[in-house]
C-alpha cells in the first residue's frame, strides 16, 4: 500500500506558535532553577519541599499521563472502534476513589519519597529492589513511546526529520526537568494541559463548521455505528466493550494513579493530606474534559472521512497518523492552527517525559543509591540532576524501540498492564492484607509477572484477528482517485505493523489453540490478570508460610481512620449525639425546674423568718 507524501507543511505562523510553547516551557524550568538555588536537598528537588497546593498538582496529574498518546491515538481508536472508548470516564471515577482512599493515606502518612520504600518497610529489601527494577523498565519503555508519538505527528504534517524531532523533544524536556526539579515539572504541566485542550478545540471547532454542526457529526457517527456506548458483550476477546473498559480499564489506571511513582510523587508533594486528596478529585474533572475532547475529535475524524478512509487508501501508513492528517487537511488555510495542534501533541509528550524522568531520578536516589552510600544531601541533590540528564538521554534511545511497536496506544497500555498489573497486586497485598508476608509478596509478584508476560508476549506473536477484536466498518468508495476505489470492511482490515509479525498471522489454520483464546484477550485484561494472580498466590503462600503470626505496625496497612467514609460516619455520629443530648435536655426541662441547688442547701442565712435583724 503506497504512502503518499505529506499533504501540507508548516508556515511561519505555525513555527511561531510551536516555538512559543517550547520557549515558555523552558522559561518555567529556568525560573525554578534560579528561584530554587537553595534546594540543597534531594528531597526538596524531587518533592518540591512538600509545599504544593491542590489545583496545580491536579492539573499536573491530568497532564502526566494524558500524553501525545491521548492526542494522537485516542481519536484514531474512536474512529475505528467507536465512542465506547469514552466509558473510561467511568473507570476514572473508580480509580480516583480507590487511589485517594486506599493508597494515598498510607504513602502520605509514611512520608516516603519513593513508593518502593514502602515495599521494604512492609516486606523486605529484595521485594523493594525487584519492584524498583520493574518500574524503571516500565517507565523507560513507556517514555520511549510518548517521545516517538509527537515526532511521528511532526513528520506527518510537516515532513521534518523524524529523529530530529525525537531528539529535540527529549533535549528540551530533560533540560527543564533537570534544572527546575518537581516544581518546574508541575508548573509546566499546568501550562501544557491548557495547550492540549486548545489544540483539540481548534480541530473540533473547524470540523464542526465544515460538517454543518454538532448534530450532523453525531448523526454521521450514529449511522456509522460509532455511538456504541452500551455494548454489554461479555466476550473477553472484544477489544472495547462496557466490561473491558470499566473492569480492565480500572485496573490499568489504578496501577498508574494509585502506585506509579510519577503520580504518587505529585500528590505526596502537597502540603497536607487534604490537599493531596483534593488534587486527585479535581484531577478527575481534567480527565473528563480531555476524554470528552479526544472522543469527540475521533467522531469528527469519522464524520470527515466516512466515505474515504485515509488509512485504507494508503494516505497514511498507521492509524496514529490520522489526526495529524486531518489537521493539515482542514486547517491548512489557517496559519498557526496546525502549529497549535502539534504543540498540543508536543505538550503531552513534554509533560509525560518530564514526569517520568523526575520519577526515575527519585527511585534511583531513594532505592538504589541512598541505602548503599553515605552521600551528603548536597551531593545527592547534584546526583538527582545528573540522573535526570542520564534518564532523559536513555528515554530518547528507547524511542527507537517504540518505532517498532505498531499501535502506540495499545503498546503503551500493554506496558502498564504487563508490568503495572503485578505491581498493583503487590501493593494491594501489603496495604489490604495484614497477614501477607515477604515470602508471599515475592512469590505473588513473580507469579503475576510470569502470567502477564505470557499473555502479553503471546499477543505480540499472535495478534487478535479482526473478527475477534471487531473494528467497525470503513470505506474508500468516496475517494476520487483510482488506486483506492474499492470497498472496505473490518473483515479485510489491514493489521497494524508489529515487530513480531509472522507467517502465522496470515494463515489462521496454523494458529495454535491459545492464539485464538488466551492470546486474543482484550489488552485491557492484561493488568487484571497480573494483579489478581499476584493477590491470589501472595495470599496462599503467606498463609502457608506463617503469615497469621505476623505482627505489623498498623501504620503500614490501611486503617479505618484513613477513609473518607469513616470520617463521614464519625461526623454523622457526633452530630446525632449532639442532637440527642439537646432533645434529652428539652424533654426533662420541666422535671428539672425547681430542684434545689446544692450550693444553697440548708443555708439558714437566707431564711428571713429566722433573721436576727431588727424590724
Amino acid at each position: 500500500m503506497a504512502f503518499s507524501p505529506v499533504i501540507g507543511s508548516f508556515v511561519a505562523a505555525d513555527y511561531a506558535v510551536f516555538a512559543l510553547m517550547l520557549l515558555v516551557s523552558a522559561a518555567i524550568g529556568m525560573y525554578y532553577a534560579i528561584v530554587g538555588r537553595g534546594q540543597s536537598s534531594s528531597r526538596e528537588f524531587l518533592m518540591g519541599g512538600q509545599s504544593m497546593t491542590a489545583v496545580p498538582v491536579a492539573l499536573s496529574l491530568t497532564a502526566s499521563f494524558m500524553s501525545a498518546i491521548t492526542v494522537l491515538a485516542t481519536p484514531a481508536e474512536v474512529y475505528r472502534y467507536g465512542a465506547s472508548y469514552g466509558l473510561f470516564s467511568l473507570s476514572y471515577v473508580l480509580v480516583v476513589v480507590v487511589s485517594s482512599e486506599v493508597f494515598l493515606p498510607v504513602f502520605y502518612r509514611l512520608g516516603i519519597t519513593s513508593t518502593y520504600e514502602y515495599l521494604e518497610i512492609r516486606f523486605n529489601r529484595a521485594t523493594r529492589l525487584l519492584g524498583t527494577v520493574m518500574f524503571i523498565v516500565q517507565t523507560m519503555l513507556y517514555t520511549g513511546i510518548v517521545i516517538y508519538a509527537p515526532a511521528l505527528a511532526l513528520n506527518q504534517v510537516t515532513g521534518m526529520d523524524l529523529w530530529g524531532a525525537v531528539i529535540s523533544t527529549g533535549v528540551v524536556c530533560t533540560f527543564y526537568c533537570a534544572m527546575g526539579g518537581l516544581k518546574a515539572v508541575v508548573w509546566t504541566d499546568v501550562f501544557q494541559v491548557g495547550i492540549m485542550v486548545a489544540g483539540f478545540l481548534s480541530v473540533i471547532i473547524r470540523a464542526v463548521v465544515l460538517q454543518g454542526g454538532v448534530s450532523n457529526i453525531l448523526n454521521h457517527a450514529e449511522l456509522g455505528g460509532r455511538l456504541n456506548f452500551w455494548d454489554f458483550d461479555a466476550s473477553p476477546l472484544r477489544k472495547y466493550t462496557f466490561w473491558t473498559i470499566t473492569f480492565g480499564g480500572t485496573f490499568v489506571w489504578t496501577s498508574i494513579y494509585g502506585i506509579n511513582q510519577a503520580q504518587v510523587q505529585r500528590y505526596i508533594s502537597c502540603k497536607s493530606m487534604t490537599h493531596a486528596k483534593m488534587s486527585l478529585y479535581i484531577n478527575l474533572l481534567g480527565l473528563w474534559i480531555i476524554m470528552l475532547c479526544s472522543v469527540f475529535a475521533g467522531l469528527c475524524l469519522y464524520s470527515v472521512y466516512k466515505h474515504c478512509d485515509p488509512w485504507t487508501a494508503g494516505m497514511v501508513s498507521a492509524p496514529d497518523q490520522l489526526m495529524p492528517y486531518m489537521v493539515m487537511d482542514i486547517l491548512r488555510d489557517y496559519p498557526g492552527l496546525p502549529g497549535l495542534f502539534v504543540a498540543a501533541a508536543y505538550s503531552g509528550t513534554l509533560s509525560t517525559v518530564s514526569s517520568s524522568v523526575n520519577a526515575l531520578a527519585a527511585v534511583t536516589i531513594e532505592d538504589l543509591i541512598k541505602p548503599y552510600t553515605h552521600m551528603t544531601e548536597k551531593h545527592l541533590s547534584w546526583t538527582s540532576k545528573g540522573l535526570s540528564f542520564l534518564y532523559g538521554a536513555l528515554c530518547i534511545g528507547m524511542a527507537g524501540i517504540a518505532s517498532l511497536m505498531g499501535s502506540l496506544l495499545q503498546a503503551a497500555i500493554n506496558i502498564f498492564g504487563i508490568i503495572g498489573g503485578p505491581l498493583l497486586g503487590l501493593f494491594s497485598l501489603g496495604i489490604l492484607c495484614p497477614y501477607a508476608n515477604a515470602t508471599g509478596g515475592l512469590a505473588g509478584l513473580l507469579s503475576g509477572l510470569v502470567m502477564s508476560l505470557w499473555v502479553g508476549i503471546g499477543a505480540q506473536f499472535y495478534p487478535p484477528l479482526p473478527e475477534q477484536s471487531r473494528p467497525l466498518g470503513l470505506t474508500t468508495h468516496g475517494c476520487n482517485f483510482t488506486t483506492a476505489a474499492y470497498a472496505f470492511n473490518w473483515t479485510t482490515s489491514p493489521t497494524e505493523p508489529s515487530l513480531y509479525t509472522t507467517v502465522l498471522q496470515q494463515n489462521t489454520a496454523e494458529r495454535p489453540f491459545l492464539a485464538d483464546n488466551w492470546y486474543s484477550l482484550s489488552y485491557l485484561y492484561f493488568s487484571p490478570i497480573g494483579t489478581l494472580t499476584t493477590l491470589a498466590v501472595g495470599l496462599v503462600v503467606s498463609l502457608l508460610s506463617g503469615g497469621m503470626k505476623l505482627n505489623l505496625e498498623p501504620t503500614v496497612t490501611l486503617m479505618k481512620e484513613d477513609t473518607m467514609l469513616f470520617c463521614f460516619y464519625k461526623l454523622f455520629k457526633e452530630r446525632a449525639m449532639r442532637r440527642a443530648r439537646k432533645l434529652d435536655l428539652t424533654k426533662n426541662r420541666e422535671n428539672q425546674l425547681g430542684n434545689n441547688n446544692p450550693g444553697f442547701c440548708n443555708v439558714h442565712e437566707l431564711d428571713f423568718t429566722k433573721s436576727s435583724l431588727p424590724t
